[in-house]
């Protein structure tokens, strides 16, 4: 069998390309597992599909045949991501404006290597906006001894090899980021099927302007926030779900009468869509947060940086202008029919 020659830096690394076809084989099988480990460590899509790359370059160069395929590569994109989450969080702290993590597609749409290693409600809730928001709050140490302990139980002993630390100290820092998480997890409707019922009575009302219809579905305290990144959108706030509704009933209709479109589709566990300029370009998402039969709050994501994994993305600015233009020609149209 011919031998393939990879050339890296450092030593030349000489493989059979059999073998080296049965390591890509087995990568590709832990990818759904290591890109669901990284994205809940680091809440970006594009910075976990580089880790994932940058966890198979790593092994792909080196000549060292683990136990455990599984644990070595779990190690790591632990690793990696966590580095990775160090210098982000110095970013972040310099965001303009809400911060959000990049919406993560879950529904029957999605394709790899967004799917779940597993199906399960534990997995589905700590990858909702809410968790991974409540994860922010967690050092990059905390945040990866949970995501490996609480959602995906890897053992101490494991966990404190990837983070290079006494098993007693990675046991104090599992306790540590538990109590944090505990303290400020929220509720949420569990009935998936509520859920979506209530999305898509939502979003026919949305489109049909129905005031009275939005109000009734949004809690009395509705947050609405959108993360704009400073590049479009404003940043919404606590309304009410009168000033909501008749905010929402404003803004959304006019822009779907311009050409813009809501595509219903399912982000980190928890239904919404994805807004869509009038040439199908992605110019933002939502998010519903569900409980008690009412919208507790709506999360939209408009920058695009954050987007691009769902398609091409187009300009949030040039879309409200098109809807300014269809307006004042619909009003043009009105007062001739009035003369």
């Amino acid at each position: 069998m011919a031998e393939t020659t990879f050339w890296r830096q450092g030593p030349t690394v000489v493989r059979q390309a059999g073998a080296q076809l049965m390591d890509a084989q087995r990568f590709e099988e832990l990818r759904p597992l290591l890109f669901s480990i990284s994205y809940r460590i680091l809440g970006s899509v594009g910075e976990a599909e580089d880790a994932v790359q940058e966890t198979w370059l790593r092994y792909a160069g080196t000549d060292t045949e683990p136990e455990s395929l599984k644990a070595y590569l779990s190690t790591v994109v632990s690793r990696i991501s966590i580095d990775v989450l160090r210098s982000a969080r110095v970013r972040r702290e310099a965001y303009v404006g809400p911060w959000f993590p990049e919406p993560l597609p879950t529904d029957t749409l999605q394709t790899q290597p967004y799917a779940e290693p597993a199906d399960s409600a534990e997995l589905a809730d700590s990858v909702s906006m809410a968790a991974l928001l409540l994860l922010e709050r967690l050092s990059p140490l905390e945040r990866a001894v949970f995501v490996l302990r609480e959602v995906f139980d890897f053992g101490f002993a494991e966990i404190a090899e990837t983070i290079e630390r006494s098993e007693p100290a990675a046991r104090q820092l599992a306790a540590r980021a538990r109590r944090h998480m505990r303290d400020g997890r929220p509720r949420f409707e569990v009935d998936r099927r509520k859920r979506l019922d209530l999305a898509d009575r939502f979003f026919d009302a949305l489109r049909e302007g129905n005031l009275e219809g939005l109000q009734g579905l949004l809690a009395a305290d509705v947050e609405t926030v959108n993360d704009a990144g400073g590049k479009g959108g404003g940043e919404g706030g606590r309304f009410g779900a009168e000033r909501a509704a008749r905010i929402l009933v404003a803004t959304v209709p006019p822009l779907l009468a311009s050409g813009a479109s809501l595509e219903p589709r399912e982000f980190n566990g928890w239904p919404g869509a994805i807004l869509r300029d009038s040439e199908g370009k992605v110019v933002g998402t939502w998010v519903l947060d569900i409980l008690d039969g009412h919208i507790q709050a709506i999360r939209s994501i408009t920058n695009p940086d954050k987007l691009s994994h769902l398609g091409p993305t187009g300009d949030v600015r040039a879309m409200t202008a098109e809807r300014s233009r269809w307006r004042r020609r619909a009003r043009e149209a009105t007062e001739q029919e009035d003369d």
